[in-house]
């Protein structure tokens, strides 16, 4: 093909991004690196992808369309370099992942099943984590493969790959909390209620309403709510998979909300056969 990964690569972040120097600290490229690979792309295709007049760049109509192609053709090649190292990578002989409990395993898909069958011979831990407790754990090397909700910005030492797989988030209240009773009226009334939420939340999300309870898990969370505590965000398939029955689901604007996942690993230590079959299994 005239074209190089790295270019397709410099285009498709400039355009996530909006700018060749963003793209360039995600690369960790300099921009003239990143503003040269895109210039090349051009000439390969003959077109102009952004319009440069402005402070920051703006795909054009053409830009648009050849975005779409460039994530197909890098998806691809991500599929075959998986595909290169399961077939010739040993096994590891153990593997831990951190996953955050917006994932949870349907029982219809039998995931854990299946890599059991793939893989008989390997030892596997799972450890629940949130937010930065995933970051670190898989930073440090305590775990090899980490899923949490989509973060804005990733540490430089990890590689981030997105996930077909979403969650949904819903606000709930125990059956018997005021709120239960307040039907349309309740998304005006969540300020005036305890909220309960994840303590990784703290840091970059104010509570909507006065103090807060915070527990790391989203179990606890969970468990806090049913006990009348307060209201929470908390994931639809944990709630349908734990809950004993004690737990409404309010119907307020802005929810349920889509979150989006991604798998994280260290950029120094790629992931073998095993977990590349978690990214293509949850990809």
């Amino acid at each position: 093909m005239p074209y190089s990964p790295e270019s397709l690569q410099a285009f498709v972040e400039a355009a996530a991004l909006g700018s060749f120097s963003a793209a360039a600290r995600r690369l960790r490229k300099t921009q003239s690196t990143v503003s040269t690979a895109i210039a090349h792309l051009e000439a390969d295709l003959g077109m102009v992808l952004f319009d440069r007049s402005g402070r920051y760049p703006q795909l054009t109509d053409a830009g648009r369309q050849v975005l779409g192609h460039a994530q197909e053709i890098l998806a691809a090649d991500a599929r075959l370099q998986q595909l290169s190292v399961r077939l010739a990578a040993p096994v590891e002989p153990r593997l831990t992942v951190v996953f955050s409990d917006v994932y949870q395993l349907d029982p219809a898909q039998r995931v854990l099943q299946r890599f059991a069958e793939a893989f008989p011979e390997i030892e596997l831990e799972w450890l629940d984590a949130e937010g930065r407790d995933v970051l670190e754990l898989v930073d440090a090397g305590r775990a090899g493969l980490g899923l949490l909700p989509r973060q804005a910005q990733y540490p430089d030492a990890l590689v981030a790959q997105p996930l077909a797989h979403h969650s949904e988030l819903a606000v709930y209240v125990a059956s018997d909390h005021p709120l239960a009773q307040a039907g349309v009226r309740a998304a005006a009334q969540l300020a005036r209620h305890r909220q309960v939420r994840l303590s990784a939340q703290v840091d970059h999300a104010p509570p909507i309403s006065g103090p807060a309870w915070t527990a790391s898990d989203y179990l606890m969370v969970m468990e806090m709510a049913e006990d009348g505590i307060g209201w929470a965000e908390l994931p639809r398939a944990l709630v349908q998979r734990y809950d004993r029955g004690r737990l409404l689901e309010l119907r307020v604007p802005g929810w349920p909300r889509r979150i989006h996942s991604d798998l994280v690993w260290r950029r120094d230590t790629p992931p073998g056969p095993a977990a590349l079959w978690w990214a293509e299994a949850l990809g």
